[in-house]
């Protein structure tokens, strides 16, 4: 008897085993979650984008094609006045002049169209996987009367909190190539945040980290980590979820998805008119416009611009 229950003690070498099969299991366990929890956080981006692009076609639709498009004439991509989001009529939110020329708008601004004139709920425009932004609730405001509805803002908030409300990119509208539905089904027109540009979740990526992994026009392939460099932050540089033109909506593991293979988040380089993989870092503001018709440049507002907008524009 006293051999049988010798027979049954754990000598030292199993409790190593065990103890290591534990520490695998604990390190695997947050690994085999993550990747279902992915799986539903883009796919609920992705019906995010979907009802975002079946609103932009109404929307173009009682507008003669055009895509949700804030401001007015020669309006420009910068800083909205301070309180133009609760403003009471369009001249004083983009700080237009009299015959509507001129003002600064947000990239935001031009999307919070579809919640003001097509009642899209504003945690349409919030992907769970873009850390650090969080649905505009008007709940959580002490600066405006508690009559005061959503239908009549402007922009998710201030300037300095409206890029916090809202998730995807939008193809920079206040240009020579403003979107229309005329142009070239397979644009894109909306994805995840621009990884080039600060958002809430990350800094800037290293530009110099990116290259394509497809030959391009000024260098060799790169390698599929470099390739990787270029994808949005919100899902962990896998790829992103961009709604085109026609309304369809895909997760792209590049971000040369474009028109001809171009980058949707980068200037082209090709002033003939066509895509590029690679192209140019964009610089928020006024002069950040897409180089040809082929060239999706997708753009969210940054935490600052770095620069005090004046009463001068740029025309486009």
């Amino acid at each position: 008897m006293a051999e049988q229950n010798r027979s049954r003690k754990l000598t030292r070498a199993d409790s190593v085993v065990i103890a290591a099969i534990c520490l695998l299991l604990i390190l695997l366990v947050p690994v085999l979650f993550a990747k279902p929890r992915e799986a539903s956080v883009r796919r609920l981006c992705a019906a995010n984008l979907t009802q975002i692009g079946k609103a932009m076609l109404v929307y173009a639709g009682d507008n003669e094609g055009d895509l949700p498009h804030a401001g007015g004439r020669n309006t420009v991509w910068g800083t909205m006045p301070a309180m133009g989001w609760r403003a009471t009529d369009r001249r004083m939110a983009f700080g237009l002049a009299v015959d509507y020329s001129g003002g600064w708008v947000s990239i935001s601004s031009s999307l919070y169209l579809l919640v003001k004139y097509y009642q899209v709920p504003p945690r349409v425009f919030v992907c769970k996987g873009d850390v650090g932004t969080t649905e505009f609730k008007l709940s959580d405001r002490t600066d405006v009367w508690k009559s005061f509805k959503l239908a009549d803002a402007w922009d998710f908030g201030p300037p300095d909190e409206a890029f916090k409300h809202c998730s995807y990119a939008y193809h920079t509208p206040y240009n020579l190539y403003a979107l229309n539905t005329s142009l070239d089904p397979n644009l894109a027109v909306a994805a995840d945040r621009n990884p080039w540009i600060k958002s809430p979740a990350a800094d800037p990526g290293v530009w110099a980290n990116f290259r394509p992994d497809i030959a391009f026009v000024g260098g060799a392939a790169g390698t599929s980590d470099q390739a990787r460099q270029a994808n949005s932050v919100t899902h962990r540089l896998d790829g992103q979820n961009v709604l085109f033109l026609d309304g369809r909506v895909s997760f792209e593991k590049r971000s040369y998805c474009g028109v001809d293979k171009d980058n949707i988040y980068t200037v082209s380089r090709d002033a003939t008119g066509g895509g590029d993989p690679y192209g140019v870092m964009p610089v928020c503001g006024a002069g950040c416009t897409p180089m040809n018709r082929k060239d999706s440049l997708l753009v969210h507002d940054p935490d600052t611009f770095g620069y005090t907008p004046t009463t001068t524009t740029k025309k486009r």
